[in-house]
């Protein structure tokens, strides 16, 4: 069956300056977890420009053309008064959570693999419970650990295990 274009009619949608406020943050959230960085036109994801453009370019009609402007070949993108503030605090909030989501769930399955040697289950694939639990437990370690003392205690040894 051959791909088909579908057209859907003229659809009317309502924002309050708010409310399209909020629309701005989340396109600037989505995108700067893409890829996109303000500051760098050329980071933003082929994938998105055109819906952030259109997004971006209706600030003026929603009564927030404060919060976008225009780098000099034209391309639309948030300003600072637009990703500082709250927006600025929830991509900290989401970069510091994902750090230590993903170093002590390494960590763990590091620890995981080392304890089970050459015969380990590859992590991903379907571990046992006792594997399961194993890892939840190097996981809370990790998680004590870090909520304690940050990265203080964390040492890098190079060339190898210690």
């Amino acid at each position: 069956m051959a791909a088909e274009s579908i057209l859907c009619c003229p659809m009317k949608v309502s924002f309050t300056t708010k409310e399209y406020t909020r629309l701005l943050e989340l396109a600037h959230l989505g995108l700067w977890v893409t890829g996109a960085r303000p500051d760098d036109p050329a980071t933003m994801p082929e994938r998105y420009a055109d819906v952030s453009q259109k997004i971006f370019g209706l600030a003026e009609v929603f009564g927030c053309a404060d919060l976008v402007e225009a780098d000099v070949n034209g391309e639309l993108f948030p300003n600072e008064k637009l990703t500082e503030g709250p927006v600025h605090e929830k991509l900290d909030a989401f970069v510091e959570d994902a750090f230590w989501g993903e170093l002590v769930g390494r960590l763990a399955e590091r620890d995981l693999r080392t304890e089970q040697g050459p015969d380990a289950t590859k992590i991903g694939e379907e571990l046992s419970e006792e594997e399961i639990q194993r890892l939840e437990a190097l996981e809370d370690s990790y998680w004590r650990e870090f909520e304690a003392n940050g990265v203080d205690h964390l040492v890098v040894l190079k060339g190898g295990k210690g």
